[in-house]
């Protein structure tokens, strides 16, 4: 920031900071107090403490300080290369300096053009798509062209960049009709090219395209791309990045270009109408929400966790929103095995597994129990009407239910869970399947505790609830590496609790975890899933280009899912997340949370 510039804007009229040279005008009685605080911060940024560490000690009633938005991190963003953002923290900043064609809109998350002026013309006999984009500019006031979404494309190809490859391997051609006007040509149909390739963030040709001539020159080009260190990205999003400093902060201000600015988009004004946002990093949650009690902070981009609840719940100026994510928790069983391989035995399984109780008492309410491998905040693809294993039953209905689904495929006990006059008898032992063996003991693998107490407590809570009906369940946790490894590389495990934190809104990875080709070393049908006529009508809508067609087709693929229950959804939590009220509004709710792209462009100060 220039210092300068920073204080001219932010004195109080009627009196004038010294420029260096200067005398200084003795300060009205009034004004003195912030004089004083002003010549502090002159002090602070001078000795080098930066504007992050200055605003620790100053009060937010700061006249210049009014329209920079605090927010608290637990970490800072590990580089600002756009192809190495892998972490969530990079991914915060890097969303506001990049833009893509397309984005989601916060109420239906429905696309809609973005960097592009319209949405995209579909040609199905050659199999083309041909975009308009909007008249725009970097935030180095060079213009955005068709060129510059060429070389992203051609970037992305050529150096088989991780996490974006896949997305352009079936595009065959693309093609510059004009400055504002690109058009590519596929393989074959591929409907993620709209939701997911059409999403990849644009860089600029300008910047991009000496470093990418350097890196083809050396022994490891991709390495070579992946470790520049970039200093400066330039962007077409709403913000650029103005100064950092490692493990303490990193500072942003509006982009003075930004093509969106003053636009009605989605029913939405944007700005941005802030001075800047600076992400504060406090390293721990108990100094985060400290800071946001205090008022140090505006928001704390983080989830809460319960614990911190009720610290917050009685503060009149701090609002929580309670956000849906795009993320499952399961329980899921290896169909390789015996008694896996039976659905009755794993429709059993379902029926004991209480997950309204794994809510309440594990993760104290701050859940929604699921039925469909996607989450129900995805509500376009979402699938409701799918079989609720023991939904609504008792401890010991669910018993009874689950009782009568293995006898009637043939299951028998030495003991069974209910005698001869229809009464329950507990615990019931030694269940023995079809052939009249007993069932041999099996491993629920969870991680550990001290890495996810929660999954750790549910396959206790499973265990459990499973050697009431006789299944010789045992639980075990164990290191989240050596999990994986048993369960996707040597597929050498009974059954597992595990999640996905983060799903993509398209749910092209139903086919990916449950297609029969994916049963494979390193795949991901991990749990050895084998289904004809599921593999056609994935295949099917891999390939289907209309939205309501393929709707259809994944709606189909959730239900024979929930019938042969492969994987048993357990829940997908709750996102909690804590701003103040007296400093900024107009946060904008979505799916995974207010930190997102339309709340930086749309908070503004509050006026009193």
């Amino acid at each position: 920031m220039n210092l300068r510039h920073t204080l001219r804007r932010s004195r109080p009229r009627g009196y004038h900071l010294p420029l260096p040279g200067q005398q200084a005008a003795r300060p009205a009685p009034r004004r003195r107090k912030l004089a004083g605080m002003l010549l502090l911060l002159v002090l602070l940024l001078a000795a080098g403490t930066g504007p992050a560490r200055a605003l620790q000690h100053l009060t937010c009633g700061q006249a210049w300080l009014k329209n920079v938005v605090r927010i608290g991190v637990l970490q800072d963003p590990k580089t600002l290369n756009i192809w190495l953002a892998s972490d969530v923290w990079t991914r915060h900043v890097l969303r506001l300096v990049y833009s893509t064609l397309y984005v989601r809109e916060p109420k239906n998350l429905e696309l809609i053009p973005w960097l592009a002026a319209e949405d995209a013309r579909y040609d199905h006999e050659k199999l083309t798509y041909t975009i308009k984009l909007r008249k725009a500019r970097w935030s180095d006031g060079s213009e955005f062209t068709a060129e510059d979404v060429a070389f992203t494309a051609w970037l992305v190809k050529k150096f088989r960049v991780p996490r974006y490859s896949s997305k352009w391997r079936f595009v065959k051609k693309i093609e510059v009709l004009d400055k504002h006007t690109i058009r590519f040509t596929l393989k074959k149909p591929k409907a993620i090219f709209l939701t997911r390739t059409l999403a990849t963030p644009i860089v600029q040709k300008k910047q991009w395209a000496p470093i990418a001539a350097q890196a083809l020159k050396t022994k490891k080009p991709l390495a070579t791309l992946l470790h520049f260190k970039m200093d400066n990205p330039v962007g077409t999003g709403p913000f650029v990045v103005k100064k950092r400093r490692a493990g303490t902060y990193l500072y942003m201000e509006p982009n003075p270009h930004f093509f969106a600015r003053g636009m009605l988009i989605a029913g939405r004004r944007l700005g941005p109408y802030v001075k800047g946002i600076i992400f504060k990093v406090y390293g721990t949650s108990d100094a985060a929400i400290l800071a946001l009690r205090k008022g140090s902070i505006d928001m704390y981009l983080n989830g809460i966790q319960p614990g911190y609840l009720d610290q917050l719940r009685g503060d009149p100026h701090i609002r929580l929103f309670r956000s849906k994510k795009s993320a499952i928790y399961y329980f899921g069983f290896n169909l390789r095995r015996k008694p896996f391989s039976d659905r009755a035995f794993r429709r059993a399984v379902a029926t004991l597994i209480d997950k309204d109780f794994i809510i309440k008492r594990v993760l104290q309410g701050m859940a929604i129990p699921m039925k469909s491998i996607v989450p129900p905040g995805n509500i376009f693809y979402y699938n409701e009407n799918l079989t609720c294993y023991g939904q609504g039953l008792t401890r010991k209905e669910r018993i009874r239910q689950a009782w009568r689904i293995l006898k009637k495929a043939g299951y028998s006990w030495r003991k069974p869970p209910v005698d001869a006059r229809g009464r329950l008898d507990l615990p019931a032992e030694e269940l023995r399947g079809p052939d009249g063996k007993p069932i041999r003991p099996f491993t629920i693998l969870t991680p550990p505790a001290d890495y996810d107490p929660n999954r750790a407590m549910a396959g206790m809570l499973i265990q459990e609830w499973l050697r009431q009906l006789g299944m010789p369940a045992e639980y075990r946790s164990m290191a989240f590496s050596a999990l994986l490894r048993q369960v996707k590389y040597k597929h050498d495990f009974d059954c597992f609790v595990l999640g996905y934190g983060r799903l993509s809104l398209d749910p092209g990875y139903m086919r990916i975890f449950f297609h029969s080709k994916q049963d494979k070393r390193r795949g991901w049908n991990m749990s050895g899933y084998h289904n004809p006529y599921y593999d056609k009508i994935s295949l099917l809508s891999d390939g289907a280009m209309d939205p309501v067609k393929r709707r259809e087709l994944l709606l189909e693929m959730q239900r024979i899912i929930s019938e042969d229950v492969p994987y048993f959804p357990l829940y997908c939590p709750i996102l909690v997340e804590g701003a103040r009220t007296d400093r900024f509004q107009g946060w904008v709710p979505m799916l995974e949370g207010i930190g997102n792209l339309w709340s930086f462009c749309e908070i503004k100060p509050v006026t009193r």
